[in-house]
Order: C-alpha cells, then structure tokens, then sequence
C-alpha cells in the first residue's frame, strides 16, 4: 500500500488548523490549486475522505479528525529522528524553533540574540511570539522545539528550566492620586482601578496571584490586548497596573510618564524554559538558557 508523504501530511494538518483552503496554502508557501490536489492526493492515497467540500466552510470528517492527530504523532516521530540525528553534531546548530510570550520577548530577546549569534553562528534561531497556551499547543504538535515563558503554568508532557525570578513593579502615572506609590495599599485603592492584560494573557494570572489580588473588584473589566495598550491605559492615568520588573528602562515606557515602583519580596513570577519531555536535545536547551539570564 502506497504511503502519504511528509508534504502531504503537513499540508492536511495545515488545512485542519485553519478550516480554509486558501489560508492553508498560504500558511504552506504554495498555490491553492497545487494545495487542493495535494490533498486529493492524500485521500485518495488512504482511500477515504478527509474533507467535506459540499459546504461553503471547509469541514473535516470524523476520519479526517482520526488522521490528524495520527499525523502529528508521526510528524513529532520525525522531529525525534532528527533529534537524534543532530545529537551527533555540535550543540546549538542547525534550526531550532523558539516560541517565547509578548511579555517577554521585547525585554529579553534584543541582548539574548546579540550573544547567542557571536557564540553559536551556526545556529538558525526560528522565533514565534504569542501566548502561552498557543505556542505551548504549537511545541506539543512539533511546530516548535522550545519555550521561553513565564512560570507557573499548567502544562503536560514537558519538562521545565527555571531562569530567573522577574519581581513585579507597581506601575502608574507619575502624578497620579489614586494612590501613593511610596505607601502602597491595595485596600484603599478604588473601584476598577486596576488595569490588567485580558484573558490568555499569563502576565493577566500571574500578576493576579503574586500581587495577592483576590478583590476583583478593583480590577477593570476591560483588558488591554496588549503590553503597549496597557502602558498607554496608565500613561493616560486610567487606572494603575503591575508590570515585571524587565520592562524598566525599556523602549516601552520611553517618552511616557508612567513609573515603576517596587513590591514586597514574594511578588514576582519566575522565567524559565519548557521542552518536550524526552527530548534529546534538552542539554542544549539549559545550555541556550544561560543567555536569556540577567547580566550579573
């Protein structure tokens, strides 16, 4: 029995994440119509259908389910058969798939990348940002190799490297009166006073927890979609926030009148590293770690 290809598998995997055809090829670097045909090619190969085409929505069958998931177990058996394969060579070379969070990658990546280039030249340093769970989704389904993020965070699977601990600042406008940053109390700040990153935002949960905020009525219904919309919110003098102690000094706080002020010792979250569990590759993923630690 003839057996699909890795192209094949890729690019039906391709077309069960995004739901469209276009999108698909698109995502895949080919044509609609080369894409189609290789997904005829597909079916036809396993003799059966993947793909209701009789609605204006793409939809994958019951059996196409089956077979994507199928495809990324082999897909990630591959990864591992590079792995083992690259094993031999020297550390950090060849490609490796970084997916790192937005409140992250502004602050550390810039001085990160600068090093690990004079180091490991020979190294092809692939970067994805988004937020946690999806790129944690991505890493499980062999998009990508590692994970620079913030800790704690409930995943399966996977091992964990904690970096550094990152302390929480209580951020607001520097003339501010809806609270005296020098003698900071939660209780006598009032309602929606606190601005926070929406929801699927890691910063949004670990800010909740390490700053003790338990009253969530102090806390704005409206989440900013974005780090540089919260600076803006607080610039604005909207409300106060509680921003890690890495965007100090950053481009985005430059030209604003937003201020950081310290907390108590045990409110911070703690930065590290996750990999598939069982990889091989994962002393080069501690060794890639060093670079992402503060200058001491």
């Amino acid at each position: 029995m003839k057996s699909p290809t890795i192209k094949q598998l890729k690019y039906f995997l391709a077309l069960n994440d995004t739901g469209h055809f276009g999108r698909a090829a698109e995502q895949s670097f080919v044509s609609q119509s080369a894409f189609s045909n290789a997904i005829r090619e597909l079916e036809t190969t396993l003799q059966t259908q993947l793909v209701d085409r009789t609605n204006r929505n793409v939809t994958i069958t019951a059996v196409g389910r089956d077979v994507a998931v199928q495809a990324r177990l082999v897909l990630r058996d591959l990864d591992s058969l590079v792995e083992v394969a690259q094993g031999q060579n020297e550390p950090l070379t060849g490609e490796l798939r970084l997916g790192v969070i937005p409140t992250i990658a502004p602050f550390v990546l810039p001085r990160a990348l600068r090093k690990i280039r004079r180091s490991y030249p020979d190294l092809d340093l692939l970067l994805i940002e988004d937020q946690t769970q999806r790129v944690y989704e991505r890493m499980m389904d062999g998009d990508l190799d590692l994970l620079l993020l913030a800790l704690p965070w409930q995943m399966r699977g996977v091992e964990e490297e904690a970096l550094f601990r990152d302390p929480f600042c209580l951020a607001c406008h520097e003339k501010t009166k809806r609270v005296d940053p020098d003698n900071y109390r939660f209780n006598r700040l009032d309602s929606d006073s606190i601005l926070l990153l929406e929801d699927g935002h890691c910063l949004r949960d670990h800010a909740l927890a390490a700053c003790k905020i338990r009253n969530t009525q102090k806390v704005r219904r409206f989440g900013a979609s974005s780090l540089l919309t919260l600076v803006e919110m607080v610039d604005a003098d909207l409300g106060i926030t509680f921003l890690p102690e890495m965007a100090r000094g950053s481009s985005i706080l430059r030209n604003t009148r937003v201020r950081l002020f310290p907390m108590r010792e045990t409110s911070y979250r703690t930065i590290g590293l996750a990999w598939r569990k069982g990889s091989r590759r994962a002393a080069e993923f501690r060794l890639l770690g060093d670079f992402f630690k503060p200058a001491k």
